[in-house]
């Protein structure tokens, strides 16, 4: 049984939870460590890193959310170590001025329980999303799930802003808590009833991980896709640690405008993740055409911005085929997951690792390449030199993914799931 639109936006109040815990450590806590504790910027990139590589364990938690025969508890039990993961870490900058060693113990922990609490929940979440939704209204609930995450960032990020003036180290703990209870019980709302109204899983194709992981290898579309998203997600975040300093060092902007440009970029991505999701529901387009032409209107965008043509046309171009791309390529995966009802999951937690995989990686990547052009190079040729390769993969993506989704399903008109 497919769940009603309803159903489904309240199921992506999970997403809005995840994206709410998850900004913090990339946005705030880097900068209070970076800033107000003076240390490195290479040790919250390494946190950061280290998270991400923690989710690699993705395919364990799909794998367990279809042989349990229920996502839900997987869903709950994961936002809650991340809740206290995030916790942890804000507690960490608390002692770090008095305890700099016990705060790095305590940062490591809680970011490896971070990778652990996302991976846990946002797979299962997904997977769960892919189960309940009708074949036909996969990329309408992919945008749908995208707008929730990015919702949760936005509202966690300002409204602990505004908590946590004036700040200090004890009422960031404080606020952080309060933000972690609201994320558990928004789940909690989110989830309740969702699977008993859905009817039960479908009983695991293997019960056992290892078998589980060999089949879904062993599936060439699978496989292919799997590769699709790495490379697409590491060029998605090449740019991510470097476009606010490119603003600063090669265009003078303050941090305040550079944060408004960013969000400008953001706010076209929202723009282009509803504009594929609406016109693909109706059939206007494919998953694949959008996430086609995301990619290459994403490396058209980063090629302004390496050429120096205007910053807002070229940023809003950048964001604008991010949004495209995100909800062909979600929506496609969606689709690939579950193809093979007993393994949604498995399939859903190594889409999850290359995405996790790409994401770290892309940080380090972008940050030591851009470190090691700038010796070399002017400043703004050194940015280019990057975002030139990022487009180039852009590009690659968007032929790979002419290639290996040319046969995948293709969604109807929809009016309702369920109907």
């Amino acid at each position: 049984m497919n769940a009603s639109w309803l159903a489904i936006a309240r199921l992506c109040l999970v997403n809005m939870a995840i994206g709410g815990l998850a900004a913090l450590p990339v946005n705030l806590f880097n900068r209070l460590m970076t800033v107000e504790l003076a240390l490195p910027a290479i040790l919250p990139g390494l946190l950061v890193a280290l998270h991400y590589g923690v989710q690699l364990t993705r395919p364990v938690w799909g794998h367990r959310s279809d042989a349990k025969g229920g996502r839900t508890p997987f869903i709950l039990g994961g936002i809650t170590v991340t809740a206290l993961a995030i916790i942890g870490a804000a507690y960490a900058i608390h002692v770090a001025a008095t305890a700099p060693s016990m705060a790095l113990l305590i940062w490591i922990i809680a970011y490896a329980a971070l990778g652990l609490g996302i991976g846990a929940a946002g797979t299962s979440f997904l997977a769960l999303l892919a189960t309940v939704t009708s074949h036909k209204g996969k990329g309408a609930a992919a945008t749908v799930a995208w707008l929730f995450l990015i919702a949760g960032a936005i509202i966690a990020s300002i409204g602990t802003g505004i908590a946590l003036e004036p700040y200090s180290a004890p009422r960031l703990v404080a606020v952080v808590s309060v933000v972690g209870l609201i994320a558990v019980l928004l789940c909690f709302v989110a989830t309740i009833g969702v699977e008993r109204r859905t009817g039960p899983a479908p009983a695991p194709e293997h019960n056992e991980l290892r078998p589980a992981l060999r089949a879904t290898w062993a599936d060439p579309a699978a496989r292919r896709f799997t590769g699709f998203v790495f490379l697409s997600i590491l060029a998605f975040y090449l740019s991510e640690l470097i476009f606010e300093p490119f603003a600063g060092h090669v265009h003078g902007l303050s941090p305040e405008d550079s944060t408004k440009l960013s969000g400008g970029k953001d706010g076209a991505a929202l723009v282009g993740m509803i504009l594929a999701g609406v016109l693909s529901a109706f059939r206007i387009g494919s998953l694949r055409a959008w996430a086609v032409a995301g990619c290459v209107i994403s490396a058209l965008g980063l090629a302004a911005l390496g050429l120096q043509m205007p910053l807002i046309p070229a940023s809003v171009a950048l964001g604008l085929g991010n949004g495209l791309f995100v909800t062909g390529a979600v929506g496609s995966m969606m689709l690939l997951s579950s193809e093979r009802e007993g393994a949604t999951g498995t399939r859903m937690g190594v889409f999850g690792a290359a995405q996790a995989l790409a994401a770290g990686a892309a940080g380090l990547i972008a940050t030591g390449l851009l470190d090691l052009a700038r010796i070399a190079l002017p400043e703004a040729t050194a940015y280019a030199t990057v975002f030139g390769l990022e487009a180039a993969l852009f590009l690659a993506a968007a032929v790979v993914a002419l290639r290996i989704l040319q046969r995948a399903p293709q969604p109807e008109p929809i009016l309702q799931p369920g109907e």
